[in-house]
């Protein structure tokens, strides 16, 4: 059918967006200010998994900035002129989705070469290393998105809704496969893999330490934060390029499509929120490992000055 009305969808999400949004907002925004305090000012200690997580509070408070720009568009439609400022809100949107999928994904690379491969870990891994690979998730993001997403408007249209509405451009197979293929599968399947491969090995090795646990949720965490928010955006934008595509025709199909993909699109950004427990269990594990060194330190000058004192009582 090709008079397929979906304005109920349309005033239906306007309430939803608002309800999703205002609470995902103020939450996150509280959430990763509050992470970017703790990782830079009171652990004072830029390990590989703080440098990675300081990169991924970055991207949240990235992919939260537009979001009151994209709750003012789902209620008014913005005139020709703000087209530009339209352009780069959405692409900061994109860059903190996509921005935060990889880094999430390098965090799980970095702790299967930790736990998996310890000798290579000792030349692979490194806070500098840490920071040259999150710069380059930077570059890359930044680099794929921002010269593309411009061209997703037609050109010379009148009023439109920032966020909506795209192209037949945005909507094209060679943009879609290599959004589903490189932005979410091929990360999702490293993640997936790095994580069952090291929680595997965690629980093959016998250790039972705080440490051992603590990894083991900060993964569990991680794939949480990955796998929630991410699969059911990225199927809804498969089965809307279908739509574009005329695969799907019939109109109550198109319907509850439309319905379910601004739906996921909204809750995907519960990632920001989502985020936060990989943050407390970093910032626990830090903590712990000071104190062990700290514990260590101790028993090893005790031992030291025990044998000391030992050998002045033989003389």
């Amino acid at each position: 059918m090709t008079n397929c009305s979906l304005d109920v969808v349309d005033n239906l999400m306007r309430y939803l967006e608002l309800a999703i949004y205002l609470p995902i907002f103020l939450i996150g925004l509280i959430l990763n200010v509050a992470a970017l305090l703790v990782f830079c000012f009171f652990l004072r200690k830029w390990t590989e998994s703080t440098i990675y997580m300081t990169s991924l509070a970055l991207m949240d408070l990235l992919l939260l900035f537009p979001l009151p720009f994209k709750m003012h568009a789902s209620y008014h439609s913005w005139p020709a002129n703000l087209q530009p400022l339209c352009s780069v809100l959405e692409s900061l949107y994109f860059v903190g989705i996509y921005g935060s999928i990889y880094t999430i994904m390098c965090i799980a690379v970095d702790r299967w070469v930790a736990i998996c491969h310890p000798f290579k870990a000792k030349q692979l891994r490194s806070p500098k290393a840490a920071l040259g690979t999150c710069t380059g998730v930077w570059v890359l993001v930044l680099a794929a998105i921002f010269p593309t997403i411009y061209r997703f408007r037609e050109a010379g249209q009148g009023d439109f809704r920032c966020f909506h509405q795209f192209s037949e451009k945005g909507w094209s197979p060679p943009v879609i496969i290599c959004l589903q293929v490189f932005g979410f599968l091929a990360p999702a399947l490293v993640v997936v893999y790095c994580s069952v491969q090291t929680i595997w090995v965690l629980q093959q090795s016998g250790q039972h330490s705080p440490q051992s646990r603590a990894c083991v949720k900060i993964i569990y965490s991680s794939l949480s934060a990955f796998l929630l928010p991410f699969t059911p955006s990225h199927l809804g934008i498969l089965l809307q390029f279908l739509v574009h595509q005329g695969m799907i025709q019939d109109c109550g199909n198109k319907t509850r499509i439309s319905l379910f993909i601004q739906i996921a699109m909204c809750l995907s950004n519960i990632t920001c929120c989502l985020d936060a427990l990989c943050y407390y269990f970093i910032a626990r594990e830090v903590r712990s490992t000071k104190h062990t060194f700290r514990i260590s330190m101790i028993s090893q000058r005790r031992a030291t000055f025990s044998t000391s004192e030992h050998k002045d009582n033989t003389r």
